[in-house]
């Protein structure tokens, strides 16, 4: 055989084993993508390639399923990427994002024990049949604190990147709102109280000297009322219950924790919406009295 003839023969030799070889390559690589991955397709994308695996990111869902209040940084810490290091929390936020689970305040509910989640069910099977001439004829009594500044944490300012220091996405925050009045008052169908002012602390005496006596006592008696309050010390106080009784004055029974079945709640809320609406907002103590004053007989009877 000629040297040329021999050449020739030992190249095509070693294509074929370089072919073979590379098709083996190209099998197992398919076996890895399959096996990570649940697939073999290989289209390319502009993202990061993916540094856990399917069934850690479904696990990575029960996980803050089970566990809503559970932070990312817990399940990063906890979690062992294919590389066999930890991942980033921010991964795990990609990965909740695309279950379509994302970070929300949370809602400030009540403390309800099962005692008072007891008590709650006992007392709204009590009153469920209860028809409407009956609420007409309860005055819904509370007080409530109207602070001078008040900042929810929601509010948000637009700005490029680099420029969160920026004065114009600087908002001034005063501390604990800025002081503000306790203020006390009562509801109830169509028919407001008067507004009473609270300085300094509310103790049983005074809520029998500044508001049953003089407010609440004259007002059911010329309406023909029910008494509601909640079960706050001075409501509750001896003095007060006592006082209540030799008046002839009947109270509803009201169960512990339970703000939210009080309709008054919703006018103060609606009060304070109306002050904060205000143009100008109120700067000073003096100006919140004012407003409060004029916001609450100015509120639509049909609130009430």
């Amino acid at each position: 055989m000629s040297q040329i003839s021999q050449f020739f023969r030992e190249r095509a030799i070693g294509m074929l084993t370089a072919g073979m070889s590379n098709r083996a390559i190209a099998f197992c690589r398919l076996q890895r993508l399959f096996r990570e991955f649940g697939s073999t397709s290989n289209q390319p994308y502009n993202r990061r390639p993916c540094v856990t695996t399917p069934a850690q990111d479904l696990h990575i869902q029960h996980l803050h399923l089970q566990d809503h209040l559970r932070t990312a940084i817990w399940t990063a810490t906890a979690t062992i990427s294919l590389h066999n290091q930890i991942i980033s929390a921010q991964t795990v936020r990609n990965h909740l994002r695309e279950a379509h689970l994302h970070a929300r305040r949370p809602h400030r509910g009540l403390d309800l024990t099962a005692a008072r989640c007891r008590n709650r069910l006992e007392w709204a099977n009590a009153h469920i049949r209860w028809h409407l001439a009956l609420w007409r004829g309860v005055l819904f009594t509370a007080e409530s604190w109207c602070s001078l500044y008040r900042a929810d944490g929601r509010q948000r300012v637009w700005g490029r990147v680099g420029e969160q220091f920026a004065d114009v996405n600087v908002v001034d925050r005063v501390a604990h709102g800025g002081s503000g009045v306790m203020v006390w008052a009562g509801v109830c169908y169509r028919q407001p109280t008067q507004m009473h002012f609270i300085d300094g602390i509310l103790n049983a005496q005074r809520y029998h000297d500044e508001i049953l006596m003089p407010i609440v006592v004259p007002f059911i008696h010329d309406h023909h009322l029910m008494l509601q309050h909640d079960n706050a010390r001075p409501h509750v106080a001896r003095i007060c219950t006592q006082f209540l009784e030799a008046e002839n004055i009947p109270v509803l029974a009201w169960p512990a924790n339970s703000p939210d079945r009080s309709p008054i709640e919703h006018v103060w809320d609606a009060l304070d919406r109306r002050i904060r609406q205000r143009v100008p907002v109120p700067a000073n103590i003096q100006q919140l009295h004012t407003a409060i004053d004029e916001e609450w007989t100015n509120i639509p009877q049909s609130t009430t």
